[in-house]
């Protein structure tokens, strides 16, 4: 699939600035020891093959999802072959008493990039999984920065969202809190970060439910309404290599917004892809008329498809990567910008965020209304709104 194509353009948005740094990034990464925590999901992926190209010392890959890590596996050695470095994966879940045995037996490393994430909105529908989140996307991190030796890493590198910017969802929230531990921690290692544009047809994207739909021959449905920042899993990976070798100490990186990245609805996406494959669209005007005209419809090239006005929980009107109080260098790069500044951060407030999780867990009692509240403690502007409806209960 050319996603690019897909996307209207022919081109990698960071290309210029990454062909530019080439030669610089194969320097700093050969020979050196990477990690890769959540490495097995589409950004993930994108990143362990794009650090392999460059011949690290060592380039070990963590991640829960077995099957993912084996796919990995089988294609870099499908399409890279070998390197004379070690590349291992680990199907071991970093909030793990194994992690840590881990990381005292086959560290220490250089660089260590952590892209794990529950990053779906529909994942804040119920308490536990709105817990795990909480462990995932912050207390996991907090924890993995003690883990490692401060003398040999180089840079601790953690992925953020563009929901991270004014956010009104649970999982942009959680990536703010996580921006924040970040910024304000004190090790002798660098850190930095990168707010992301929707990675296209990334593991459990609306658009990678496209692909899914049309593999088992299902009726699509999206939101009319919705226009997104694009990118794609290789331009994913170019801006987090870019972050991790070249950021200096808390810069959050960021893609500038020109005529080469632009909002685009998902109707759009749909349009082009389907043409890709000899379809076109055929709007209904239920899931129940999209489902039952499926096989009558696709036998005259044309795939049912239900759109609907977006009306659930955490779904922002607009995409944005920084604040109008944040400090931006615009000049470094041609298609990525810097935040600069340190965000407003109060440690106190982050020990009682982390000792009320806690307690609340230990209790083994405890609501989403419970969470969100402390969620309101930490962020002063959290504009979240329960609208009682998630998309699991949409097609």
């Amino acid at each position: 699939m050319n996603i690019e194509k897909i996307l209207g353009r022919n081109f990698g948005i960071f290309d210029s600035d990454f062909n530019r740094l080439c030669d610089k990034l194969s320097d700093e990464i050969s020979g050196k020891n990477f990690l890769v925590i959540g490495g097995a999901g589409s950004i993930g992926s994108a990143v362990s093959i794009e650090i392999f190209k460059h011949k690290p010392g060592k380039l070990h890959v963590v991640d829960i999802n077995e099957n993912n890590l084996t796919e990995l596996v089988r294609d870099i050695r499908s399409s890279l072959g070998y390197i004379d470095g070690d590349f291992s994966t680990y199907a071991i879940d970093c909030g793990s008493q194994q992690f840590k045995k881990f990381i005292n037996e086959k560290g220490p490393y250089n660089y260590v990039l952590n892209l794990s994430a529950l990053k779906h909105v529909r994942s804040e529908k119920d308490p536990f999984t709105l817990t795990r989140m909480i462990d995932v996307n912050i207390i996991n991190i907090i924890n993995s920065l003690e883990l490692f030796d401060q003398d040999e890493l180089i840079k601790y590198f953690s992925v953020s969202t563009d929901k991270a910017t004014n956010p009104i969802n649970m999982m942009g929230a959680s990536k703010r809190i996580m921006e924040l531990v970040l910024l304000d921690s004190n090790y002798n290692f660098n850190i930095s970060s990168a707010r992301f544009a929707n990675v296209a047809f990334s593991d459990g994207s609306l658009l990678h439910g496209f692909t899914q739909r049309i593999l088992k021959k299902q009726p699509i449905s999206a939101p009319r309404d919705v226009r997104r920042y694009f990118i794609t899993p290789k331009e994913s990976a170019q801006l987090c290599l870019i972050s991790t070798i070249f950021g200096n100490n808390k810069d959050i990186f960021f893609p500038r917004l020109n005529e080469n990245i632009k909002l685009t609805s998902f109707i759009e996406i749909l349009e082009k892809y389907l043409a890709t494959i000899g379809y076109e669209i055929f709007e209904c005007s239920s899931e129940d008329e999209a489902r039952s005209k499926f096989s009558s419809l696709i036998t005259h090239n044309k795939w049912p498809c239900y759109f609907f006005k977006s009306d659930t929980t955490g779904e922002k009107d607009f995409e944005e990567f920084f604040t109008e109080n944040e400090t931006l260098d615009m000049n470094k790069f041609q298609n990525l910008g810097i935040i600069k500044n340190q965000l407003n951060y109060n440690q106190d407030q982050l020990t009682h965020f982390e000792n009320s999780i806690y307690n609340l867990k230990t209790e083994k009692s405890w609501n989403k209304s419970d969470i969100v509240s402390l969620f309101h403690q930490m962020i002063s502007d959290f504009g979240h709104k329960e609208l009682d409806k998630y998309l699991d209960d949409k097609m």
